[in-house]
């Protein structure tokens, strides 16, 4: 027996409670329902097999009502390769805020929750950690940075506080704490570890320490000047994020974009995910000191990002994206040089994948090192590559395509082991599969504008939201925009891969060894700045 879809189950638990407030976009579908019975939902998304996707909240006093919370579910379509999503807005008081968690259904909701409460003084009832996240022990008691009646140049007082970290205690049992300012160009984060002699018993982390008020700065921007603050968000994905702006933008808008654009889109999108993953596998091998394949890949790396430099006029693609279009294009030239491009690397990429997989020394420390079972990913909603390698099916481009990706048949790379060699073949298929993806691009290119035209104009209806759902290099990234009452921007919400895939990185390394600890990191590589908006 077919089970029925999502919606409707929901219609028949909530009746005159649940209301569709917009079924007209493909592949979303926006409900309104009362906060004190969002749990329940919750509860049957998750029977479904769907996933929560992000949570957050909005100050909706300028529309002349209170605070509201949102939160969006990933949900399969039936008998279908593909998602959906279900968004679901709950109306929240402004007096004594507050709505029943859903971390009894979706441990993702753990973090995303405590953000809300950090930002919007929002309180989850029944959460099961009061402690604030991304909100600093420094900041004043009762300043909520994204309502509506702060602005973004309010003084700031800091307050004396400290955090209170989880405790292991026990015959034997010591603390390493790492961080928050670590040895190298990363940034900050902080680690506690509790041990027995190498073997670690518990990790906790402590993020926040690179806040940029990312969410904040966007509502003093145009919808135009908005692409160019995406795109800065994480800068090892700075095409990814802004690409998920525009596509937020232009289904708000209803903005249609020139097919060329779309492709040429399509083609950056794959050169970011090429050269990041190229730095990763370099960057895992180097942390059980095998540096040959770290200079050898990183090589590789450096001339794609030089040829990005010659032909798009930016290393890392920045400011290339705008809401309509993209501002660079490719000539014929241009395309042969990348053609030529993805033979040589092809060639010298397999060379060292080889060298890779037949270096017993090394694949003695990524193999069963820093397990993500199945189970647990799918509990903690991971995502991208992290997901992949773990067994769950999670790439935007084949379950929630957008142009051009509709047309490619991307083939999905998955592995079933989750240690952190799973996450390394993940990473060295999708290399390949971008190569072919890049060359089928350049091969169907079509021809006309790629640049909207200079009068465009990004003049959004009051009220009205959109989209934008990218899987980025690391995994999925969802950008949520809404429009103000004169259609300015009035609130931007970003979930960046990271402000999940942290979660599962605590996970992977308990019964690791502490020296480990570095190869299930770099095998994560999670953004920091990604996550600390």
């Amino acid at each position: 027996m077919v089970a029925p879809p999502v919606e409707q189950v929901l219609a028949e638990q909530f009746g005159g409670l649940l209301r569709i407030d917009d079924a007209s976009r493909e592949g979303v579908l926006i409900l309104s329902l009362p906060a004190d019975e969002i749990h329940e939902a919750a509860r049957i998304v998750k029977k479904s097999g769907g996933r929560l996707a992000a949570e957050w909240a909005t100050d909706d006093t300028p529309f002349g009502r209170e605070l509201a919370l949102w939160t969006a579910f990933a949900v399969p379509v039936p008998d279908s390769a593909k998602d959906r999503f279900i968004l679901i807005r709950s109306d929240v008081p402004i007096r004594n805020p507050s709505f029943p968690t859903l971390t009894g259904s979706f441990a993702a909701a753990y973090r995303f929750e405590r953000i809300i409460s950090s930002f919007f003084g929002i309180d989850s009832i029944g959460h099961p950690d009061r402690r604030p996240w991304i909100r600093h022990e420094d900041w004043p008691d009762g300043f909520f940075p994204l309502r509506k009646n702060v602005s973004i140049d309010a003084p700031f007082v800091r307050s004396e506080g400290s955090y209170e970290w989880i405790r292991c205690d026990g015959e034997g049992v010591y603390e390493i704490p790492v961080g928050p300012v670590h040895a190298g160009i990363i940034e900050p984060g902080h680690f506690r570890f509790q041990a027995v002699g190498e073997t670690i018993l518990n990790l906790e982390e402590r993020l926040g320490y690179v806040h940029k008020g990312i969410e904040k700065r966007f509502e003093s921007l145009s919808w135009a000047e908005g692409a160019r603050l995406a795109g800065r968000i994480s800068g090892d994905s700075t095409f990814a994020h802004a690409l998920a702006w525009c596509l937020a933008v232009e289904e708000m808008a209803g903005i249609l974009v020139p097919p060329r654009a779309a492709w040429l889109r399509a083609l950056l999108l794959e050169r970011e995910r090429i050269a990041n993953h190229l730095g990763d596998i370099g960057a895992i091998a180097n942390d059980a000191a095998f540096a040959f394949l770290l200079a050898q890949l990183s090589r590789l790396r450096e001339e794609v990002l030089r040829l990005n430099r010659s032909l798009f006029g930016h290393r890392l693609l920045m400011d290339r994206i705008v809401p309509g279009g993209v501002s660079a294009d490719l000539d014929a030239k241009g395309i042969e040089a990348i053609l030529i491009e993805m033979d040589r690397l092809s060639a010298e990429f397999e060379r060292l994948v080889v060298i890779y997989d037949e270096n017993p020394s090394l694949q003695d420390r990524v193999v069963t090192t820093g397990i993500v079972t199945k189970k647990t990913a799918a509990d903690l909603g991971l995502v991208g590559f992290v997901a992949r390698a773990s067994g769950i099916p999670s790439d935007r481009r084949v379950r929630f395509p957008f142009p051009p990706y509709d047309e490619l048949m991307v083939r999905e790379a998955t592995r079933s082991n989750g240690d952190v060699n799973d996450r390394v073949w993940v990473r060295i298929e999708e290399v390949r599969e971008s190569i072919r993806l890049i060359r089928e691009i350049l091969t169907r290119l079509p021809g006309g504008p790629a640049l909207p035209s200079e009068s465009l104009q990004v003049r959004p209806q009051p009220g009205l939201t959109g989209l934008g759902v990218v899987e980025g290099w690391r995994g999925e990234i969802v950008t949520w925009v809404q429009a103000g009452p004169s259609g300015e921007v009035h609130r931007v919400m970003v979930r960046d891969p990271s402000q999940v895939n942290w979660l599962g990185l605590e996970r992977a390394v308990l019964g690791n060894i502490v020296p480990d600890f570095p190869l299930c990191n770099k095998s994560f590589n999670q953004s920091y700045s990604g996550h600390d908006l």
